[in-house]
């Protein structure tokens, strides 16, 4: 996310423009002053506390290691610093970051997740059917991706809801549940979310609703993308 995904500076369709060109295949790389620990099994393969942070177009970040801190599994070596090497997520099944477990990547130091109580207008309707129409949201803005509004169950017709078994994990939010819509003699799956334990930094949405706009008709009154040219 962020600097390489999404609308990042150096995904492939960023926001913004820069002043000069930029080689479209652009690797950064930079220090990540966090101890980093991989485990298989009872063995532990990866332990560092020199690590580094890659940041590839269209991936999501990645960690390298020095070849010492490495042993008992594969690693590749990262070409653009001498000595380093990178182990793939899955060669390992549990990584550390200290003493807490990460989970489906490296946590993105350029990532954050703000939200914010509003007024701005959601209206959602599948097969005719209004789920939501009222000015009562949040915000949720998440870097380089595109903003969301969120809305108290009190102000969605629940009774045209039913649960999914459908579950989703972000690093920044945590684990989503979804819902299908029961509507029009049809069953439209998995058109809302909602994260009943989130984490820290989007306690603020803990229990909310959002829609999703591919499965729903969504109307949310929302900024105006700025498109920028060079």
């Amino acid at each position: 996310m962020t600097l390489t995904n999404g609308r990042g500076p150096f995904s492939g369709r960023r926001a913004g423009i820069f002043s000069a060109p930029v080689p479209s295949e652009v690797v950064y790389v930079e220090p990540f002053r966090r101890r980093v620990r991989a485990r298989i099994g009872e063995r532990t393969v990866v332990d560092s506390e020199r690590v580094l942070l890659v940041h590839r177009p269209a991936n999501a970040p990645s960690y390298a290691f020095p070849a010492r801190d490495v042993r008992g599994v594969s690693a590749t070596a990262l070409d653009e610093v001498p000595g380093y090497v990178q182990v793939g997520w899955e060669d390992a099944e549990k990584w550390y970051e200290e003493y807490e477990q990460v989970f489906l990547h490296p946590r993105n130091p350029y990532h954050r997740v703000d939200c914010l109580p509003t007024e701005r207008r959601l209206r959602v309707t599948v097969a005719g059917t209004v789920l939501v129409d009222t000015t009562d949201t949040t915000v949720l803005y998440e870097t380089s991706l595109d903003p969301l509004l969120y809305v108290h169950p009190r102000h969605v017709l629940l009774d045209a809801l039913v649960p999914s078994t459908t579950t989703t994990y972000c690093p920044y939010k945590g684990t989503a549940r979804y819902w299908s819509a029961d509507v029009g003699g049809g069953v439209v799956a998995d058109v809302a979310w909602s994260y009943d334990e989130p984490n820290p930094e989007s306690m603020a949405i803990g229990g909310l609703v959002c829609f999703d706009g591919s499965r729903a008709e969504v109307e949310a009154e929302l900024p105006a993308a700025v498109e920028l040219h060079p």
